[in-house]
């Protein structure tokens, strides 16, 4: 949620600004501004929408800076409006402010300010930060009133800002929200992900527990705190920095979907050992002994990560025999959570920056919890902050909607799972077959997507119902909570995930011929009760669309359509049926004509409670 982008050095600050905002625009936004400094002082340009509309009017203004920062706003505090959207001023328009993240304090002090003369245009909690810094500012100290203004701010933010006084510096705050400092030749970037500057430079310098830098093009200073002025040792990016696009595909959500059968690969390259039947993580940096003698399994995370976690627990239930308790991330936060000696914690978040996840995190480390992370992000916030991280390989995700990331979060969970069983009780020769199941993935997904045209005629026939059910049993319930969510995120379908035995304890109510059913039915377990289920639907005139491994006589009377996905071992049977639902959703979406890459309200990265 919320992307900060700043820049100051030789190139063109303006174009470098809003380029490197584009780079950002996969963590969801409702408006767009820029603001910097020249010889006119603080200049700005604010617009609803997306970044093409304010770059627009950035270049009908002919707008020059020598420093700028710029940022995407995802509407907390006040509605979207030019008035609301980022950057933010003080009344006498000496200095500029963007910022992520949450004030948890403001109304009080806004209270405070406007005693002393401070006047508020707008609604949100970050103008609140503007007028504060003006407020200690004094004797060209700006550093010292930035100081003392954030040690009277409580909650999780990013700042970066500019004054009129300073054309040739920048400075960025952090407390418990992303932000990194890029610095290049003769030129420093500032932004809430590395990756909308990885085409300039490699190296990084990450803030965070209320750190502030002093930015100039060729020179960084950064400060504790307690004002203290510290060393912190820069890092080079992984990978290489590559630009990103759709390709041959009209959205990147389409392009990930295609990108499966590789990215599976990805999460599986040099992570098992057939011969043993086993699992390894080599790059993984935590205690064997841990993985050895957990008794407790604690999985925490938010939207696609949570039901990958629900996966996972079945898994390592099943085949681990390991007791799993899976908990939404900002419900556990709040909790007085009770953690029983040898207790590991699997936090997953694809971007690695879920702001619930992280504060989860960090109340179970109080308490002496070891945590393994599951991130798509090496330089995250939740990969610094575990004890061990392990990375899904997937490359960039731009869609919000997650789709790779997911399939990629179950196989490394599914390795993750191989690992624990062979250190107990699983034999070699079903650590062999469980791993030819994992390598057949890849292949398996392809069949689905090969079979794109009639999941696109079926998602045409069911695009003008407002309401849906997603029903499963065991691994398939799981997989029905996130085909809903899909549906739901891009085609803004009221559409719920069930567990299909619950049905009849209340939803049942609610089927009707204008409300179908999508059933997940590719679980041998446990096919015949929820063939049942489908009987009782079908008895009340529901529409159903059913997901199977075989076009199987009794249920083709049933269903009034039936997809075929390629078998696979109950364990994993989840991943060709979870491809079916995005490419369902995909089509749904696009026929009703939906922003399908940044649906409405949604963030890539929910950086905020």
């Amino acid at each position: 949620m919320c992307g900060i982008f700043g820049y100051i050095g030789s190139k063109n600050v303006v174009d470098t600004v809003l380029n490197g905002l584009k780079k950002l625009e996969y963590r969801g936004y409702d408006s767009a501004g820029i603001a910097g400094v020249n010889q006119h002082g603080i200049e700005y340009c604010k617009e609803v929408g997306k970044i093409a509309s304010l770059e627009q009017k950035v270049h009908q203004k002919n707008l020059q800076l020598e420093v700028a920062i710029a940022q995407t706003r995802w509407a907390t505090h006040g509605k979207v409006s030019q008035l609301n959207a980022h950057p933010h001023l003080d009344n006498l328009a000496q200095l500029a402010v963007v910022h992520n993240g949450i004030i948890e304090n403001y109304q009080s002090l806004k209270q405070e300010l406007k005693k002393t003369g401070s006047h508020f245009v707008s609604e949100t909690d970050t103008e609140v930060i503007a007028h504060l810094i003006a407020f200690y500012y004094q004797d060209q100290d700006l550093l010292g009133a930035v100081q003392k203004a954030v040690s009277r701010l409580q909650g999780a933010y990013s700042i970066a800002l500019v004054h009129k006084d300073f054309p040739d510096l920048m400075i960025a705050v952090a407390h418990e929200a992303p932000l990194v400092i890029g610095i290049g030749k003769d030129e420093t970037f500032i932004s809430s992900d590395s990756h909308a500057f990885a085409f300039h430079t490699r190296e990084v310098v990450y803030l965070s527990n209320g750190e502030i830098a002093v930015i100039q093009k060729n020179h960084v200073e950064i400060f504790n705190p307690q004002n203290v002025r510290i060393e912190k040792p820069s890092l080079q990016l992984d990978g290489l920095a590559a630009e990103t696009s759709k390709g041959e595909f009209e959205h990147y959500t389409l392009k990930e979907i295609h990108e499966q059968p590789q990215t599976i690969k990805n999460a599986l390259l040099s992570r098992f050992i057939e011969e043993y039947g086993t699992a390894v993580f080599e790059d993984l940096q935590f205690d064997e002994n841990d993985f050895i003698n957990a008794e407790r399994i604690l999985i925490l995370g938010c939207g696609t990560s949570l039901h990958a976690g629900y996966i996972a627990s079945y898994l390592i239930e099943e085949l681990a025999g390991i007791p799993v308790q899976v908990e939404i991330s900002s419900e556990y936060r709040y909790k007085n959570p009770v953690i029983v000696p040898n207790t590991l914690v699997i936090a997953i978040s694809q971007s690695g920056e879920t702001a619930d996840t992280i504060a989860a995190m960090k109340e179970l480390k109080a308490k002496g919890a070891k945590i393994l992370a599951i991130c798509n992000m090496p330089s995250s916030t939740i990969a610094r902050e575990a004890d061990g991280c392990i990375f899904l390989k997937a490359g960039p995700e731009i869609g919000v909607c997650s789709t790779k990331a997911f399939t990629s979060q179950i196989i490394v969970l599914a390795l993750l799972t191989l690992l624990l069983a062979r250190m107990r009780h699983m034999n070699k020769q079903t650590g062999q077959d469980f791993i030819r199941a994992l390598q057949q993935l890849p292949e398996i997904i392809q069949l689905v997507l090969d079979k794109e045209q009639e999941i696109k005629a079926l998602a045409e026939r069911y695009a003008h119902y407002d309401n849906f059910f997603f029903l499963g049993r065991n691994y398939m319930y799981p997989t029905s909570l996130e085909g809903a969510l899909k549906l739901k995120e891009i085609s803004y379908i009221n559409a719920n995930g069930y567990p299909a035995g619950e049905i009849k304890h209340g939803p049942i109510a609610l089927i009707n011929e204008n409300c179908p059913t999508v059933a997940f039915c590719a679980n041998k377990t446990t096919y015949a009760k929820l063939v049942s289920n489908l009987m009782e639907i079908k008895a009340r005139n529901g529409k159903i669309l059913a997901i199977a491994e075989s076009n199987d006589e009794e249920l083709s009377k049933i269903v009034d359509d039936l997809f075929i996905v390629p078998r696979t071992v109950d364990t994993l049977a989840t991943i060709p049926s979870s491809v079916f639902a995005q490419l369902f959703a995909y089509y749904v979406a696009k026929k009703r004509g939906t922003d399908i890459d940044q649906p409405r309200n949604l963030a890539k990265s929910v950086t905020v409670e």
